[in-house]
């Protein structure tokens, strides 16, 4: 699920809103700034933030515009305790729409910037580790490979736990 194309919003239900709630509740817990559809399992374009502000819900987001270049360190709640270096653009222009069906038009920069891209990317099928260059890739398959083989094996499930880190989304 995490590498395909979440499915379009159509209609904001009761069930979504729900969802909504426990995908913030999720984020906060785990903790992180940014929190896709995809990463608890649901394949449909909507993401949940906060950077500082209060939490927010993104449906069928989409940039529209991006400015400049911003290194930073980035994390990701789907791979706990890992971050890299990544160059995004610094600003960029969201569009979409809240579960209130009004329309959201959003000029965002540095974090909440990243945190925008970074969840799209989820609700692309893109992850964190498809950005990274040749070598940051291949340490970082290999310290997940690592942790595969060092986790408890319960009936044939990984058990894990979310090591957190600042700027994890």
């Amino acid at each position: 699920m995490l590498r395909q194309r979440a499915v379009e919003i159509t209609d904001v239900d009761e069930a979504l809103v729900r969802l909504a709630q426990d995908m913030v509740e999720t984020m906060y817990e785990a903790p992180g700034i940014g929190l896709a559809a995809p990463q608890v399992g649901v394949e449909r374009r909507m993401f949940v933030y906060d950077v500082g502000d209060g939490p927010a819900v993104v449906l069928n987001p989409r940039i529209v515009e991006s400015h400049g270049e911003w290194a930073y360190d980035e994390g990701c709640l789907s791979i706990p305790g890992l971050s890299w270096e990544l160059v995004r653009p610094k600003q960029v222009r969201l569009l979409g729409v809240d579960l209130d069906g009004n329309e959201i038009d959003i000029d965002a920069d540095e974090l909440l910037a990243r945190c925008f891209q970074h969840e799209i990317d989820h609700l692309d099928g893109v992850l964190v580790v498809e950005r990274l260059d040749e070598v940051q890739r291949k340490e970082a398959m290999r310290v997940l490979r690592q942790r595969a083989l060092d986790a408890p094996q319960t009936r044939g499930h990984l058990v894990g736990r979310v090591v957190s880190s600042r700027g994890q989304s």
